[in-house]
């Protein structure tokens, strides 16, 4: 026996009995996910919403994918603090924190380590 075809209109019925609220975002252009490591940009993804009792879930179908690595910025402070401590100048601070990914005691040590070598 071959299972029949259900048409878009008794698929809507059946969702809105089970509670299910399905709707297309078609103006999305893109979508972009970011962790502390890398950003995820997909453009010209399929979006849709499912509403289920009350909760919304975002579904998102590829389009064309890319992934960027997060580069940290070094605020002006940082360096400044990372500079007086290290006794290095602040470009020089910018870049160890830079190398240590933000963390100012390692780019401290790092920086006081190559002063003495």
């Amino acid at each position: 026996m071959m299972p029949r075809k259900v048409s878009p209109r008794e698929q809507q019925r059946m969702m809105q009995r089970m509670g299910l609220q399905v709707k297309q975002l078609d103006d999305v252009t893109r979508v972009i996910m970011e962790t502390s490591s890398k950003r995820i940009i997909i453009d010209n993804p399929e979006v849709a919403t499912v509403t289920v009792q009350g909760q919304t879930i975002y579904q998102v179908g590829a389009g064309n994918i890319r992934e960027e690595d997060v580069v940290s910025q070094v605020s002006v402070e940082d360096a400044k603090l990372v500079s007086s401590q290290a006794g290095v100048t602040q470009e020089e601070a910018s870049e160890a924190l830079r190398v240590s990914g933000g963390d100012l005691a390692q780019a401290i040590l790092f920086l006081k380590k190559k002063k003495r070598a």
